[in-house]
Order: structure tokens, then sequence, then C-alpha cells
């Protein structure tokens, strides 16, 4: 899997006075794509918590907002792995309408995987660094990556 697509559906709450969807709820249509993303490769998040001790956290993210969406468009949000390394992953997020390839906003987001408790940098458990290594282009770890990241 080397990209994973997530449909999202823009309601009035998420559009501002002009009907234009607010540019933080874009944020959060990638926080949800990257929910379902990481459930697809079979991890739940609070799991991760409670079973693993790690979580998640955004470290870095840039954004660019290209065209507007609109209240009631169908858009379909991508999650693609860029880099997997120790303790962090960058991907690549779009969001684009249903049928369409031209992007409306892309990111690239940074996450860190944190110590649930203490949320100080923790490698990424093995089962999930797999899993996220696998959608890859190379299918690998970077090894040179460091639990510092």
């Amino acid at each position: 899997m080397n990209e994973f697509l997530w449909p999202v559906r823009v309601y009035y709450e998420d559009t501002d006075a002009g009907g234009v969807v607010y540019y933080a709820n874009y944020l959060k249509f990638m926080e949800r794509a990257r929910t379902e993303w990481l459930r697809e490769l079979g991890f739940e998040q609070d799991a991760l918590r409670d079973e693993e001790g790690v979580i998640f956290a955004v470290r870095a993210v840039s954004v660019d907002y290209l065209r507007p969406a609109h209240f009631n468009d169908a858009l379909q949000v991508s999650v693609r792995t860029l880099r997997a390394g120790k303790a962090s992953v960058m991907l690549a997020q779009a969001v684009m309408r249903d049928g369409q390839v031209d992007p409306l906003c892309a990111a690239t987001v940074k996450l860190a995987s944190v110590d649930a408790r203490t949320l100080r940098p923790k490698a990424v458990p093995e089962p999930i660094a797999r899993a996220i290594a696998a959608t890859t282009e190379t299918g690998r770890l970077d090894s040179s990556a460091t639990i510092t990241e």
C-alpha cells in the first residue's frame, strides 16, 4: 500500500462565513485520514497507547493551500509514507475533490513517536515500524535516523 485514501464530506460546520472550508479544518481531515491509515495497517491509537506505551504526536507540518473546498464537497484525503525513522515518520498528505487528482491542499507531516507517559522520544515498536516501513517506496526503515529526532 503506497497511498492510502480516506473519504471526507464537507459539512456546514467545516466552512467559514464565505462557505469555504476553514483552513484549519484541512488539518482535521488529515488527522482523521492518518488515524484510518494506522487502522488499515492494523493498529488502533488507543491500543498503541495502552499496550505499547507509545503515541504519535505531530512534530511539524508544512501546508500549501492551493484551491478552496466548499460545503457538501466529497473529498479524498491521501496519506503516503515518505520516510520511516526509528522514532519518527514523515508523511505526504493531500486533499482532493473526489475523482480529481489536483490537490486542493498538500502537506508534509512529521510524526514523532513518544512515550505515552513521559512524552519523550521513543522508538516505534517493531511491529508498527515494520508495517509502516512496508508502505515506503524502499520498504525499509531509514537506518540513519536517530532516536532523538
